[in-house]
């Protein structure tokens, strides 16, 4: 049983490399393809702490709470150095406003939903909702970001993961399904897509002048102002008033987002490596939340999953009744629905279902999803308390 802070540390790090290492080794199984290793590594810590491999001893406690508390705020400022606002006004008014449109349709998938099951769910569905709403507008960062802003527990968490990883994993596999029935469904609608083959032709040549490789310069550099805005973030926010919504955390996370919207308009959001640092800090955060998690805390699992699907539901029933009367096509229609529920790392596997060329549409209208999710994550939240 570990019970020294620095070792549990070391123990979420290497397991959570292992599995990593092995996601990208045999990244063409299909096991991999639908099981991520963000989703293992969460529900196999939650495993190993359910039967007390480590014991939550001050140590351990002083050791998770720290290192949680501090590379949140900072893995926001990395991942949001790519969401330059100027590139993502550049998809025109068609592709923003159907992404919006059915970031709309999921919240109102979340009221419908939370209305319909709230007598199953446990006490603090709403905040469960409120963190599985930034996944789901924006990503897992997002996600994990509300959970902390809001002061959802971790069985809370659990919940919010299981639904994230069951219904998300069959609505992405529904949405590559639809990909042979395109020229049907454009038809259907009546839509013209050559907008888009145009935009994306000016996107491939932007992204391919960005510089590919990461150096050691990059790293420490890009690490250093993200850590000093992180402190600066939590610094300013012990100023600012609170109350049961805006906490000083949750204060911390807004200012850490403004600045890495703000900083990725600069020379600094050019410099290759935000993308894979963030990722290191995200996989971290999630086997620490996990780390305090039971499995037997998760009685009502299959409430939770069932209201996923319902929200899915509502979703998918709004889009298609907004792509007849808008004339949207079905990429425009797939890609907004996953660049909001799916987010940077899965939007791009559906546009290159369609063609490898799109891919740069498919992850600048998730970066809006990143920019936002926070924010409506906690809307929802706040919102379906009054309900």
């Amino acid at each position: 049983m570990i019970q020294n802070g620095f070792s549990f540390i070391s123990f979420l790090l290497l397991f959570a490399g292992v599995v990593i290492w092995y996601e990208n080794k045999y990244k063409d199984n299909n096991f991999f393809k639908y099981v991520p290793a963000i989703i293992i590594i969460y529900f196999s810590v939650m495993l190993m702490s359910t039967f007390h491999v480590w014991e939550m001893t001050d140590s351990v406690k002083a050791a998770r709470g720290s290192i949680k508390s501090a590379i949140l705020p900072t893995m926001i400022f990395l991942m949001l150095l790519r969401a330059d606002l100027r590139d993502i006004f550049k998809l025109g008014p068609k592709l923003i406003g159907t992404f919006f449109a059915a970031t709309t349709s999921i919240v109102l998938g979340f009221v419908i939903s939370f209305i319909l099951f709230k007598g199953y769910l446990a006490e603090n569905a709403a905040l469960t909702f409120g963190a599985l709403a930034g996944s789901w507008i924006g990503g897992t960062q997002n996600m994990v970001a509300v959970q902390q802003a809001l002061g959802l527990n971790d069985a809370g968490m659990g919940y919010t993961l299981l639904i994230d990883s069951i219904d998300y994993s069959m609505w992405i596999m529904f949405l590559l399904g639809l990909v042979p029935f395109a020229s049907k469904f454009n038809a259907w609608t009546k839509t013209d897509t050559s907008q888009i083959d145009e935009l994306n032709k000016k996107l491939n040549v932007k992204f391919g002048n960005i510089r590919k490789e990461i150096t050691f310069p990059d790293m420490m550099l890009l690490l250093g102002v993200a850590f000093g805005m992180a402190s600066c973030s939590m610094f300013v926010a012990k100023f600012l008033p609170t109350n049961a919504i805006l906490t000083t955390s949750t204060w911390s996370i807004i200012i850490v987002t403004l600045a890495g919207v703000i900083a990725a308009m600069t020379p600094l959001g050019k410099i290759p490596g935000s993308p894979q640092l963030s990722n290191v800090l995200l996989y971290t955060l999630v086997a620490l939340i996990a780390a305090n998690a039971n499995f037997g805390e998760l009685t009502q699992a299959p409430a939770y999953i069932l209201a996923g699907f319902v929200i899915l539901v509502v979703h998918g029933v709004i889009m298609t009744v907004l792509a007849k009367i808008f004339k949207l096509d079905l990429f425009t229609c797939g890609i907004a629905s996953l660049a909001n529920i799916g987010g940077v790392a899965s939007s791009p596997v559906l546009a290159a279902a369609y063609s490898q060329s799109l891919v740069p549409v498919a992850i600048l209208m998730a970066l809006i999803g990143v920019i936002v999710g926070t924010f409506s994550g906690i809307g929802v939240a706040t919102m379906l308390q009054m309900l």
